[in-house]
């Protein structure tokens, strides 16, 4: 699965360092995937929350901060749609973003 938007993950983890590992260890584990649908992402993070438009909900540091992840499964992308507090999380519409 090829990642767009690396540098927004380095510049989250630049702010809020107690979560750059759990960060690296998705950018890793999401590198070397090769996922055809949701369900067999689902199969890899159960606790990933679906919403529409290819979009999946990633809990990060014990659900502290959020990730809005797109996937187009056809071509192995995915884009980090947004990075943030859970705070920050609930001023966005993650169907939309």
């Amino acid at each position: 699965m090829r990642i767009i938007a690396k540098r927004t993950l380095r510049d989250f983890w630049s702010k809020h360092a107690d979560c750059e590992q759990q960060l690296k260890a998705w950018f890793r584990d999401t590198e070397r995937a090769s996922w055809r649908n949701l369900n067999e992402l689902k199969i890899d993070h159960p606790n990933a929350s679906i919403v529409r438009s290819g979009r999946v909900i990633f809990n990060i540091k014990g659900n502290k901060y959020r990730s809005i992840v797109k996937f187009n499964f056809d071509y192995q992308l995915c884009w980090v749609r947004f990075l943030g507090t859970h705070a920050e999380y609930d001023r966005v519409d993650p169907n939309t973003i």
